[in-house]
């Protein structure tokens, strides 16, 4: 099998690249200091119709596919790991919006995204990470609304400013659980009970937003239902399929920048009278790094079409996120190796891209659960 680019993804793939290296790459270093969100880069975004990328040409995007996602994503983490994170969300949101939305949601919905306002997808709780099943967050119906209470935790696209509306999976029978039990809401900022809570200060993506969300009798119209009663469980896991190629994409994005790094360093730093670019161990190890990073992109790219021509792609999409967050790190640090002591001080990049690679392997399900879902694929 092989991903040669159409002229339509050739031009996508070019845009995204001057896009990130002419307005993302030159603000990484400071939001990542700072931990400030780059509300400037989402405007800029929005001119170019970056967030109407997987949005239906009839609602006013693009309508590209997930092969173009990936290759988006992957592109712009290249440039800023957390600029990458707020964006693989939004398209996230897009997706599930898209698949699971009636005429008016997606109106209203892609209509705002394609603005700028950020959409969260709120799936995760203190005790309910790797454990949907275990969620608390409870709906109930009072006449023509539902009042949610509960807490969410680790909230991508949500911040003090940040977030304007969020899909919120929560209870509306918990004896039912993930049979049934679970519905997804689609939840606005300004809806009562509706509260940002802490906003997490991060090892690394420390420029993307992210924090808790807490609702208190949060009142949520009946029409914004996202999907059937009792469809949630079902909306979130398939949103997550979507959720692990766009961390496969960002995976494979900060890897090929490491590499890059790589490779400029080892041929420009000299030990012994000569570049040590020129040592069978170094080039041993850039061998190694692009051969990880070519499996990782073919891993991610086959997903990605499996998922846009309507196949299953649960195990692929685990197998893309396993295999792709696993090799950035390892990748990282290798090339924070061949940098030696240079690689441990902030004013070299592989140190930040070290940092921002080591949540690949954690959220969207840790390597763990995707191998428990790959086995269980295997199992069947």
């Amino acid at each position: 099998m092989t991903f040669e680019l159409t002229k339509e993804q050739s031009m996508l793939l070019d845009l995204v690249r001057e896009f990130s290296q002419n307005e993302v790459a030159p603000l990484a270093e400071e939001i990542d200091r700072s931990g400030r969100f780059p509300l400037e880069t989402v405007e800029k975004m929005v001119k170019v119709g970056l967030f109407g990328l997987n949005i239906p040409e009839s609602y006013g995007g693009v309508g590209m596919s997930e092969v173009c996602k990936v290759l988006a994503v992957s592109e712009m983490a290249k440039a800023c790991a957390s600029t990458a994170e707020m964006y693989a969300v939004q398209l996230l949101v897009n997706a599930i919006i898209s698949m699971n939305g009636n005429d008016a949601q997606k109106k209203e919905y892609f209509g705002r995204t394609l603005k700028g306002e950020l959409g969260a997808f709120a799936l995760t709780e203190p005790g309910a990470g790797s454990d949907a099943g275990s969620l608390q967050t409870v709906a109930v119906k009072e006449g023509d609304h539902y009042v949610i209470n509960g807490s969410k935790c680790f909230i991508s696209n949500l911040g003090p400013e940040e977030g304007s509306y969020a899909i919120v999976i929560a209870l509306t029978d918990p004896a039912k659980k993930t049979h049934g039990g679970m519905t997804a809401f689609l939840v606005d900022r300004d809806n009562p009970g509706f509260k940002v809570g802490k906003t997490e200060d991060k090892m690394g993506i420390r420029a993307a937003a992210v924090s808790e969300l807490i609702l208190e009798d949060c009142i949520v119209d009946e029409d914004h239902i996202l999907g059937r009663v009792g469809d949630g469980f079902r909306i979130a896991m398939s949103g997550l399929d979507s959720g692990r190629i766009g961390i496969a994409s960002q995976a494979c994005g900060e890897a090929a920048r490491a590499l890059e790094l790589a490779v400029e360093y080892s041929k420009q730093r000299k030990q012994f009278k000569k570049p040590i670019s020129s040592n069978q161990g170094i080039q041993w190890y850039l061998s190694e790094m692009a051969t990880d990073l070519e499996a990782a992109r073919l891993l991610t790219l086959q997903a990605a079409d499996l998922r846009d021509r309507k196949q299953p792609a649960g195990m692929n999409a685990s197998m893309a996120k396993f295999f792709a967050a696993e090799m950035a790190v390892r990748v990282a640090g290798k090339a924070l190796q061949i940098h030696g002591g240079y690689g441990f001080i902030k004013d070299y990049e592989i140190e930040r891209i070290y940092r921002d690679a080591r949540i690949l392997t954690i959220y969207e399900g840790t390597s763990e659960v995707q191998k428990i879902v790959i086995a269980k694929n295997l199992l069947k």
